[in-house]
């Protein structure tokens, strides 16, 4: 065996071994990041995480969430929305990716493919314009549902802007959001994506002064109904979904807070 033989095959072997110490990191950050209660760089205020039905928290960067196998999406989605994260920076849209962190696998974009529905983002790229990585880490399939697009452009983006108002108003607000992933539902694709008969958004403000809430409940078609048509108490929503909000909170703050479905103090102007 010539020299230059045996200099290619070390160089392949080198090559090789690069890669896979670096897939060997990969699959160790992936796993990382599935601990439930295991801290790791975020920017999410973990205080107020809900509780997870499925046992895999999944932590990003901009935000949490809490993967449900069975309906390949997101139970909740959990996000800070500070006033300094409010930006009009104007990103090149990127294509979606499977969010590899998901021990059990996330859903394929594909299964959006001529099925009807918009990928529907729980955490808007728009609420995370601060930096490309955060806009960017918004469109893994981890972080969306299939949405009728006349809902997605039309009422649920209307309570998006607002919520993005509120937070401009009131120096910041946490945001969980999701599908009710409860009941008959339709389902998409070659992984049978669930499709969610209705989306909730329960925001919690803890900046402005005493500490509010308030959550919102829609059904899945668009409507040109007022917003606040749609709240109701966090309880309702606990309920349906059998997921416990804010469990963090003083019980008797949390008590009186969950169950009220009072608007005051939120601004509908």
């Amino acid at each position: 065996m010539n020299k230059k033989t045996v200099y290619s095959i070390i160089a392949i072997i080198i090559v090789f071994g690069i890669y896979g110490y670096e897939h060997f990191l990969n699959n160790e950050e992936a796993v990382e990041k599935v601990k439930t209660g295991k801290t790791v760089k975020s920017d999410t205020n973990e205080y107020f995480l809900p509780t997870s039905t499925t046992d895999q928290i999944i932590y990003h960067e901009g935000y949490s969430l809490s993967y449900s196998e069975p309906h390949e999406q997101a139970e909740w989605v959990a996000y800070e929305l500070k006033k300094e994260h409010l930006s009009n920076s104007n990103f090149k849209r990127p294509y979606f990716e499977i969010d590899k962190a998901v021990k059990t696998g996330a859903a394929h974009w594909r299964n959006y493919k001529n099925s009807g529905y918009d990928r529907g983002h729980l955490c808007p790229a728009g609420d995370r314009r601060y930096s490309k990585m955060a806009h960017d880490e918004t469109f893994l399939t981890s972080n969306i549902s299939p949405q009728e697009h006349q809902f997605n452009s039309g009422v649920w983006n209307r309570l998006e802007n607002k919520v993005r108002y509120w937070a401009n108003k009131y120096d910041g607000v946490f945001v969980v959001t999701g599908g009710v992933l409860k009941g008959k539902m339709d389902a998409i694709g070659d992984e049978d994506v669930a499709v969610p008969n209705q989306f909730y958004k329960v925001l919690i403000d803890n900046n402005s002064g005493k500490t509010k809430m308030i959550a919102f409940l829609m059904p899945h078609k668009d409507s040109n109904a007022p917003l606040y048509e749609f709240v109701v108490s966090v309880d309702t929503i606990e309920a349906l979904t059998g997921i416990d909000f804010f469990p963090q909170l003083n019980d008797v703050l949390e008590k009186q807070l969950e169950a009220s479905t009072s608007y005051k103090g939120w601004s509908f102007n």
